[in-house]
């Protein structure tokens, strides 16, 4: 099976290296309006089944929320539907707040 899930170091490796990736963010406005990672893609979760041929399926694809929950059905529900490059931002933007960025508005 694929794995499911990566870490926010593992993530953090990939933007500094240029790893081909794309991050696609579920969270919903006003919580993008809080704290944002640069060079997302913005879905709300609600909308990722009608806004699913947004999301390549040529790169590995990083699903991020707040702390890791949302993100987790939404790679369930990719891999459900055949999208086996998806993986789940263990801990979400706040893990990346705590680890990697501390100059990053929490909430």
């Amino acid at each position: 099976m694929q794995q499911e899930e990566i870490d926010v170091a593992t993530l953090a490796e990939w933007r500094r290296s240029g790893a081909s990736h794309c991050v696609v963010d579920v969270r919903e406005p006003q919580e993008l309006a809080a704290c944002r990672l640069d060079g997302t893609l913005d879905i709300p979760m609600a909308e990722i089944p009608v806004r699913l041929e947004e999301i390549p399926g040529d790169r590995p694809v990083v699903v991020m929320c707040h702390h890791g929950g949302r993100s987790a059905q939404v790679v369930r529900w990719l891999s459900a539907r055949g999208m086996d490059n998806a993986v789940n931002l263990r801990g979400g933007i706040d893990a990346w707040a705590r680890e990697v960025d501390p100059t990053m508005g929490r909430y």
